[in-house]
């Protein structure tokens, strides 16, 4: 089964296993319409992409209720995977290029995922409030903090405090060196797979602005 991967690292409901399972066909054949994930890494669909999301969900647990929003979604990742995980958890995905949003509206539509919304529009204009905002290396830490800026809700219902979960690869120091309170984890201790090696989590806890 495709899904063998995610279930080597995550216990799944029979709903959320054949949800799993039919994203290899549905990114296959909306990736030969429109290109959201490189050809040449569709094959790489779970490793890369639905557990490379997912590495958040080994740091936290959402909670029923929680509002995340997943900046730069692209092809719907990591917000396509954790919506499915976390079926009580609502997802907002934003990206700034309409084609890739349809793809995702596809995908969600075809999962029955109710717990997804998606808006063709920059961050900066999204209005709303988040426990957590995801994203998947779309720019340099300083940039992505001022563009959510005045995005985080003041209520925390987790055990971490509401904040940004980052997901990025290589050497960090320098472009991480401005937060004293930022913390850097390393995916290869929750995954075995190579690609992991230099991959990380970033957890940026944010204070409340209105």
């Amino acid at each position: 089964m495709k899904t063998d991967l995610i279930q080597k690292y995550f216990d799944l409901s029979p709903r959320q296993i054949q949800q799993f399972e039919q994203l290899d066909e549905l990114y296959r054949d909306w990736n030969s319409k429109i290109n959201v994930i490189s050809r040449k890494n569709i094959d790489e669909l779970y490793t890369h992409h639905i557990l490379h999301s997912l590495g958040i969900a080994k740091f936290i647990e959402f909670q029923s209720g929680a509002d995340i929003l997943d900046v730069g979604t692209g092809g719907g990742f990591p917000g396509i995977p954790l919506a499915i995980l976390f079926p009580e958890t609502n997802f907002h995905l934003v990206d700034s290029i309409g084609k890739k949003l349809k793809v995702v509206d596809a995908v969600a539509k075809a999962l029955e995922l109710k717990n997804v919304q998606t808006t063709h529009d920059r961050v900066e204009n999204i209005s709303g409030k988040y426990d957590f905002i995801v994203s998947r290396a779309v720019t340099k830490m300083p940039d992505f903090v001022k563009w959510v800026k005045g995005k985080i809700k003041k209520e925390n219902k987790h055990k971490y405090k509401n904040g940004i979960l980052y997901l990025k690869g290589g050497d960090l120091k320098d472009e991480l060196a401005p937060y004293k309170n930022i913390q850097v984890y390393d995916l290869k201790d929750y995954f075995d797979e190579d690609f992991f090696d230099t991959k990380k989590l970033v957890y940026l806890p944010l204070k409340y602005q209105k």
